[in-house]
């Protein structure tokens, strides 16, 4: 009996000391985790339990506004209400998101899918789940608040356009920050909800206009609801943008323009500064202040007239006519012709085997350099371009701000083309024909223009040979009305031309208008000495047996040519400069002079009211 006895001992402490190992070891690792999360993870659950009380909200700033030259607003925010949902907070989504939709009517699919979108966000940060709610929206809010737990509703600004489409091409459109660009240094501020300026000016001055948002700390109780205000940082607001543009002036162009594809521009030439710039058919960029619809934003992209397209800055065009300045000064001042020169036009000149045909019919006959500015007279011009060269051409047309960026305060800015030697064989890998030669001496051609360098070409002749930069912005302004930045004229250079030279081109533009056979003779206003160039650029080749007169019955819209002018006035002491390109329009004199003439019209009378 006591060998069994001292067995059942022994057998007993061997218990004891097992069960005593395990209750250490469950201690130690207790102890451990402790350790763990109140060492090792004390920020991670420090940061999660101050959520639980404390709430970050952001407060937006304000964007800047932009005005016109006179102070006049053109682009202002306005307080935007948006209903958002907090998910810590929500104790039931599924029913919060029926009864959501059942108070204001709302796609119970498409609240699911915005909120799945932003789970990956921060916890606690509210999620957006509708913008612009109304007044009805607000008051159905506030009275089921109790029974939304959750469910909040902010102010934002908004961003609004107040003339819709009015200067939408210069002024532009915000949305929402692209993924691509969150991953650029310049937006590395930037967060996945904020807008960015995607277009114009918005975009062009993103940085001064932006300002910094501020944000408030509250404290809130178990539910979720709101008991005080802990610390709050006041947002900076953005800089606000005076735009050299004449808000009357701008209305009148675009009323000229409507129904028209083309643009029209209005610079004062004696400093650069653009008074009126408009592209048409014109769009609204309050739609881009709301979610787009990606049905809306196929119709835009897919319209055959190219709504967002600058036309201004980024249409690239053969020039017509118009080149015809800048082949007139090469010849002079090369000497190759003198303002005496004559040389015959019959209606066409043989060169090769081709015939390169006049657009009268008849011919001009004997035609001086006065003359055949006045009428426009092709042969003139092919016979002053081969005795040139092309090379000689491309000079020129450099000198005179061609073929490169103008500088103007925009985005996407095209160049244009200026074609030479050099040229030729690096891009297409051929030798220069010299009968192409007489195609770009009549603005034909390979060569490309756009309507802003065309606008700069005609105010350097109005205001004595000089090129300036044209200039969209006056001035910057703090929110208090302080002077940040003031935009001085920015001369860029000096044409190649004798001021003799000069005033023998403006002589000649001034009669294209006011002579009896002048082209541009439709652009004559009463009271008014307009001095101005036609140009009709081709879409395609003109058979070799017909004429401009004719070619628009035989042609299809697409491709119809274009209708230029450009004109300064007065003649004599010039205060503004004018561009009109109408695509597909048909001849310069027929189309684009009368829209200029009424251009010219009210923008001096506009100006003489200041």
């Amino acid at each position: 009996m006591l060998l069994y006895e001292k067995d059942d001992k022994t057998e007993f402490k061997k218990t004891i000391r097992f069960f005593s190992f395990c209750i250490i070891v469950i201690f130690a690792m207790i102890l451990f985790r402790l350790w763990y999360l109140q060492i090792i993870q004390e920020k991670k659950f420090k940061a999660l339990s101050e959520n639980n009380r404390i709430r970050i909200r952001n407060i937006t700033n304000t964007r800047g506004i932009i005005l016109d030259r006179k102070g006049r607003i053109m682009v202002d925010n306005y307080p935007c209400f948006v209903l958002s949902i907090i998910l810590e907070d929500v104790p039931n989504l599924t029913e919060i998101i029926k009864k959501l939709s059942i108070l204001l009517n709302l796609d119970s699919e498409k609240l699911k899918n915005t909120i799945h979108e932003s789970k990956g966000n921060h916890p606690f940060k509210p999620i957006t789940l509708k913008k612009d709610l109304t007044r009805k929206d607000i008051a159905i809010i506030e009275t089921n608040k109790p029974y939304l737990p959750g469910i909040i509703i902010e102010v934002e600004p908004k961003r609004f356009y107040l003339f819709d489409n009015l200067a939408a091409h210069i002024t532009g459109y915000i949305g929402k920050i692209s993924k691509s660009q969150l991953k650029t240094t310049a937006y590395a501020q930037y967060k996945p909800i904020d807008t960015v300026g995607k277009y114009g000016i918005e975009y062009e001055f993103e940085s001064l206009l932006r300002g910094k948002d501020g944000g408030e700390k509250i404290e809130v109780d178990a539910a979720g609801r709101e008991v005080r205000i802990l610390g709050e940082v006041q947002p900076f607001p953005g800089k606000n943008i005076f735009l050299t543009i004449d808000l009357d002036i701008q209305m009148t162009v675009e009323r000229l323009l409507t129904k028209k594809k083309g643009c029209a521009i209005v610079i004062n030439p004696n400093n650069g500064e653009i008074l009126a710039l408009a592209s048409s058919p014109f769009f609204n960029p309050n739609m881009f202040s709301r979610t787009i619809s990606r049905k809306e934003w196929e119709e835009l992209i897919s319209d055959p007239h190219s709504p967002l397209e600058n036309k201004a800055i980024q249409g690239q065009y053969p020039p017509g006519s118009i080149y015809k300045i800048i082949t007139a000064i090469a010849g002079l001042e090369e000497g190759i012709i003198t303002p005496n020169t004559e040389i015959f036009c019959k209606g066409y000149i043989k060169f090769g085997r081709r015939n390169f045909r006049c657009w009268k019919k008849l011919g001009h006959g004997k035609v001086n350099l006065h003359k055949a500015l006045v009428e426009s007279c092709d042969i003139y011009f092919y016979q002053v371009g081969k005795q040139l060269g092309i090379d000689r051409l491309a000079y020129y047309s450099s000198a005179f701000g061609l073929g490169k960026l103008t500088g103007i305060s925009l985005p996407n800015e095209k160049t244009g083309l200026v074609p030479s030697r050099e040229w030729k064989q690096k891009k297409i890998k051929s030798r220069w024909q010299e009968g192409e030669t007489l195609s770009v001496a009549i603005g034909q051609g390979f060569l490309l223009v756009t309507p802003i360098q065309i606008a700069n070409i005609i105010s350097s002749i109005a205001n004595g040979g000089t090129l300036y930069s044209p200039q969209i912005v006056k001035k910057i302004e703090d929110q208090n009305g302080t002077t940040i930045k003031e935009f001085e004229p920015n001369e860029i250079g000096k044409i190649p031309a004798k001021p003799k030279t000069i005033s023998l081109i403006k002589e000649a533009l001034c009669g294209a208008v006011n002579e009896p056979l002048g082209t541009g003779w439709r652009a004559k206003v009463t009271g008014i000495t307009i001095a101005g160039k036609t140009g009709t650029s081709q879409v395609i080749s003109m058979p070799a047996d017909s004429h401009r007169k004719t070619k628009k019955e035989i042609t299809p819209f697409e491709f119809r040519d274009h209708a230029w002018f450009a004109a300064f006035a007065p003649s004599v002491h010039p205060e503004i400069a004018v561009v009109v390109i109408i695509e597909h329009g048909g001849h310069g004199g027929t189309v684009a002079a009368p829209i200029a003439a009424g251009i010219i019209k009210e923008s001096l009378n506009i100006l003489s009211l200041n």
